[in-house]
């Protein structure tokens, strides 16, 4: 951590303290355990003491850009399942809410939106690596250039088309300011 500069050593290194990038980063690490409680907890049904190993987990496989999706699909809880107040993430400062982002096929977008890759449903592997070798994966950007005669997305600086129904399977959260068909 010190290689890192997140924390700092003084007094012939018997005094520990993190900097202003080491606290930074262990707000973000607990935003990440208490919302992975809450999704836990409140989406998968788990008991509260059920959930802490798959929270631990959880908060250091989650991709960044995800985080703040999370805390817009829980609706910006302030505290996790034990009580403890959850770090508010720039999400809540904006005061995003929950229908404005809730997961919505690709196939209902217009011709300019754009959002992030909130899940694909695959009915095989082979289609779920297809799309992952093309970047359409959960926390990817996307952007709806065309929808007829095929879908064309633009994906990580990436012009793809795809068929309707493969499109009608990726689901994503719609930006602020994306309209509905």
């Amino acid at each position: 951590m010190r290689d890192d500069q997140l924390l700092e050593l003084g007094d012939n290194n018997t005094r520990v303290a993190l900097t202003a990038e080491g606290k930074e980063c262990a707000r973000q690490l607990v935003r990440q355990h208490r919302l992975a409680e809450r999704l836990i907890h409140d989406v998968l049904g788990m008991k509260i003491d059920e959930s802490e190993t798959d929270a631990c987990e959880f908060e250091h496989v989650v991709a960044p850009g995800l985080v703040d999706s999370i805390c817009i699909l829980l609706g910006h809880p302030r505290q996790c399942p034990h009580g403890r107040p959850i770090p508010r993430g720039e999400c809540c400062d904006r005061n995003l809410r929950l229908v404005e982002t809730a997961p919505r096929p690709l196939t209902s977008l217009r011709i300019g939106d754009h959002g992030r890759v909130a899940f694909v449903q695959c009915e095989r592997d082979e289609q779920t690596h297809r799309l992952d070798s093309l970047y359409i994966q959960p926390g990817a950007m996307l952007k709806l250039h065309q929808s007829y005669p095929t879908y064309v997305i633009e994906c990580e600086g990436v012009h793809i088309a795809l068929e309707e129904k493969v499109a009608a399977r990726i689901h994503v959260w719609v930006e602020s300011g994306s309209s509905e068909k």
